[in-house]
């Protein structure tokens, strides 16, 4: 994936890392095994405690956590010296083009960490994965988490398939302003055509909105992407299918489990949103030919 010569990076975007533990349901997920692990780490959460459970807490961040500044990020050429600030030029790009496609749009921050982060959904670690916080409206991810994950799962990484995790998180902030997402939170069933599969179907093809439409973002850091491009984010939707996900598990394929589509759903949903440009085509919600 090309960047922008001479394009401005925003580190506004970017945050301190933490928006509060204490205004809601907590997160403590520890170890228990490299295969749980990395279970975990797949499911793309729009909120943790609402995917992993956990109890309430009102503790204080603990020892440990660290946050990873990206201020330094001020231009396109920063990213040669410090290989972080491309999340700064993720973001920038998705957000401007949200700006332009969502009237009202809010322009939010990404938490880049490591070890662990205290969010308004509570406390989270890196074993998390990437996820959206709608309490504090916030992006939150562990960058060096995210690189292991992509390379455990077999996919084939890279910046573009980075982009397509943070794009798809920022497809979850646009169903928060919209109230997709609070409605679909009402319903906790599970299965291929739940209201979670529903919301996270509607996120990546949000996210191959802004793929389709990134090269006319004004002032985007982010270059054209190319066919290589789109296939490894292609390659990432499907990694994270949770077919693919039971499969890693050693154990057997269980649809009535599923809670963010297989490979094929999000392969599929991916591309209609690449292929029409159109959030409007992006309607999980009132079809039955999910994929």
């Amino acid at each position: 994936m090309q960047y922008e010569d001479g394009a401005k990076l925003d580190p506004s975007q970017v945050g301190g890392g933490g928006g509060g533990g204490r205004r809601g349901g907590g997160i403590a997920i520890g170890g228990g095994g490299a295969i749980i692990v990395i279970i975990l780490a797949l499911v793309f959460g729009f909120d943790p405690s609402v995917i992993l459970g956990g109890g309430t807490t009102d503790q204080p961040v603990q020892p440990g956590e660290s946050q990873t500044t990206l201020q330094n990020c001020q231009n396109v050429k920063d990213i040669e010296t410090d290989r972080n600030c491309r999340y700064v030029a993720y973001t920038n790009s998705i957000q401007a083009y949200w700006e332009t496609k969502l009237e009202g749009y809010q322009v939010t921050k990404i938490n880049p960490f490591t070890s662990q982060v205290s969010t308004g959904c509570g406390q989270a670690s890196a074993e998390s994965g990437p996820f959206y916080c709608p309490q504090d409206q916030q992006v939150y991810l562990d960058i060096e988490f995210l690189d292991q994950l992509l390379s455990q799962l077999g996919a084939q990484g890279g910046d573009a398939a980075e982009a397509y995790v943070v794009a798809h998180e920022f497809g979850h902030h646009v169903q928060n302003l919209t109230g997709v997402m609070a409605e679909a939170q009402q319903d906790r069933s599970t299965g291929p055509k739940s209201a979670g599969v529903r919301l996270e179907l509607q996120a990546d093809c949000l996210a191959g909105t802004w793929f389709a439409n990134e090269q006319n973002v004004a002032g985007s850091p982010v270059g054209d992407f190319t066919e290589q491009d789109l296939n490894a984010a292609v390659d990432a939707a499907r990694a994270v299918g949770d077919d693919r996900i039971q499969q890693q598990s050693g154990g057997g394929v269980n649809p009535d489990g599923w809670t963010h589509g297989s490979s094929e759903q999000r392969r599929k949903w991916l591309q209609v949103g690449y292929s029409t440009g159109d959030p409007g085509k992006c309607d999980t919600f009132n079809t039955d030919n999910l994929g």
